[in-house]
């Protein structure tokens, strides 16, 4: 009979240890990758992978299902997404991840690592932030990502988060905003119990070159800006577009 050690994986009991919840919303393009690389995990634990659509119009849905995901649909906007994802989960520890973001290899060791370790179910962590370009631009916006994430306590939904259930359930979970939902919730778990973990999760970088990598960083910092202002997350979501 498998045991079970304090925040450690449970795998043979029937228990799940990690939900991965990914919200989708016309993700076709990246969704296949991002799920491939969750496959590892289930060699060492047991895991179920939700996918939370809010109206995809092209094959999202269909290569989720296809994937193994179990998908549901809610409405548009990634707080409600992420936190109806969060209300049908049935693991201790959830990971919520992006859609066109995919974890590097063996990225699960690193997880159950921090499951396991003591204490680590009153903290959340997040992975370091990559793009997927080999830019100098690029490099730029990951060094400023990351030190805004380990400075200032503020990762973004593209780095991930993991945390336990318990943990999850103090905070209320994700709000049902539009926008900042990310920010939101590390906030209140903040920062003294955020850990970066060492492993990468890298995303895309089709907004940064459609937008520019000027533009795109001086877009988002504007918006935290505004945010911390106290202009509503309704008003920002016209803003940003």
């Amino acid at each position: 009979m498998a045991g079970v050690a304090e925040n450690g994986c449970m795998k043979g009991t029937g228990a799940v240890d990690l939900s991965i919840i990914v919200p989708t919303l016309n993700a076709g393009l990246r969704i296949r990758e991002t799920l491939g690389a969750l496959e590892e995990a289930r060699e060492i634990m047991a895991v179920e992978t939700i996918v939370v659509d809010g109206g995809s119009e092209d094959d999202t849905v269909a290569k989720a299902t296809a994937a193994g995901a179990r998908v549901l649909s809610v409405g548009r906007g990634r707080g409600s997404q992420l936190s109806g994802g969060a209300k049908e989960a049935s693991g201790r520890w959830l990971l919520f991840l992006h859609a066109d973001t995919t974890l590097e290899p063996f990225w699960s060791t690193t997880v159950a690592s921090f499951m396991r370790g003591k204490g680590n179910a009153l903290r959340a962590a997040y992975f370091t932030f990559a793009l997927d370009d080999a830019s100098s631009a690029a490099r730029r916006v990951e060094v400023l990502a990351n030190w805004r994430a380990r400075k200032l306590g503020l990762p973004y939904g593209d780095q991930g988060l993991l945390m336990s259930r318990t943990l999850y359930a103090s905070l209320v979970g994700y709000l049902d905003i539009p926008i900042m939902e990310d920010v939101d919730i590390v906030r209140r778990i903040g920062k003294s119990k955020l850990v970066e973990l060492p492993a990468t999760a890298t995303t895309s970088s089709e907004r940064y070159k459609r937008d520019g990598y000027v533009w795109r960083p001086v877009k988002n910092l504007s918006m935290l800006s505004l945010y911390f202002m106290g202009v509503s997350p309704r008003r920002l979501a016209k803003l940003y577009g």
